[in-house]
């Protein structure tokens, strides 16, 4: 079996006979979920049975749920879990609590995830949250200090791998420092490489046993002034995979994002090349997936073994009692000044 390097969105809440065509030829690793998928736990599941029937095989399905503004289930159907603040704001009343919260918050999110089936999170973030930049982190941070993102960082990610949903840190080697959103426009953060090293990079080193990590889209002037992350042989090689010594599966960031240019087959040949294991492409547009498909490897050698290390944690559930779960959660929550 041949699998593709690469994961990719669907344009509705249901799929489209070209889009199962195109899924079953490609075969790529995985699939996205975002809100215009999604109207109902009995649809959705339905969908996420449909994705893997159309590969034949138990394909990983990726979402978006970190809490607060960047959540794709949201209530009245699902919970309405705290945003990364609330948690780096209890650190500063209790660091164990916070841990604790933490942990729990992302073991919930873990079951409602696995309910749909879902079993990959895109969390948690471990950029630091810096004043002056742009908002497109803000309070989706743990932190504006590498010590709490590590550590409520590895909370939420135990969190999730005991419930059986793998984690990917993000965005690496940091988007915290950055004065401009990436899907709308390519950042350039100027500082020197020292200061990132102790900084922004600093939480990812911490967290580098993680299985998968995704990509920031920006420019590090100081180690490339040309290429974003995404795409430059020096950040990945010298930095990702050397200074802060990840090792996991490494996911490009979406490919439709303005930080890029180019075609979508350069897009991600570029970061094939560049050492990315997997590219990520979310919006379901049927002709920039079938760009992407041509510029796309299959998934081999290093990768296919990261690859199967992550789709690995989807195999132990740990037991969990939801409702007293979130009785605890909202206990630790309550130490919060009002």
């Amino acid at each position: 079996m041949t699998i593709a390097s690469v994961i990719y969105g669907l344009a509705g809440t249901k799929l489209s006979p070209d889009e199962k065509a195109f899924f079953r030829d490609i075969d790529p690793w995985g699939f996205i979920l975002f809100a215009r998928n999604i109207e109902g736990i009995n649809q959705v599941s339905r969908l996420t049975l449909e994705l893997r029937d159309c590969v034949g095989r138990d394909a990983p399905i990726l979402i978006d749920q970190e809490g607060g503004r960047v959540a794709r289930l949201r209530p009245p159907t699902w919970r309405d879990a705290p945003a990364a603040q609330r948690f780096a704001d209890l650190w500063h009343v209790d660091e164990e609590l916070a841990i604790e919260a933490t942990r729990i918050n992302h073991r919930l999110l873990a079951h409602e995830l696995r309910t749909i089936g879902v079993d990959v999170d895109c969390a948690p973030v471990a950029d630091l949250r810096i004043e002056g930049a742009d908002d497109i982190i803000g309070d989706r941070a743990f932190g504006t200090t590498p010590e709490p993102i590590i550590h409520l960082g590895r909370a939420a990610m135990d969190g999730l791998m005991a419930g059986g949903v793998a984690p990917i840190i993000k965005h690496i080697p940091g988007h915290g420092r950055a004065r401009a959103d990436s899907h709308l426009e390519l950042p350039v953060v100027p500082e020197e490489h020292g200061l990132l090293s102790e900084t922004d990079f600093a939480p990812f080193k911490g967290l580098n046993d993680a299985p998968m990590a995704m990509t920031a889209h920006i420019v590090y002037a100081d180690i490339d002034r040309d290429l974003p992350a995404t795409q430059s042989a020096d950040v990945v090689g010298k930095v990702v995979r050397s200074e802060i010594g990840f090792d996991g599966l490494l996911m490009t960031d979406d490919l439709s994002m303005k930080a890029l240019t180019g075609t979508f087959r350069e897009r991600g040949e570029l970061s094939l090349k560049a050492g990315c294991d997997m590219l990520l492409h979310c919006n379901g547009q049927m002709s920039e997936m079938i760009a992407v498909a041509e510029g796309t490897t299959a998934l081999a050698g290093r990768a296919l073994e990261r690859a199967e290390a992550a789709e690995r944690i989807r195999d132990v559930i740990e037991d969990f009692d939801p409702e007293d779960a979130e009785s605890r959660l909202n206990d630790c929550l309550d130490r919060l000044p009002a």
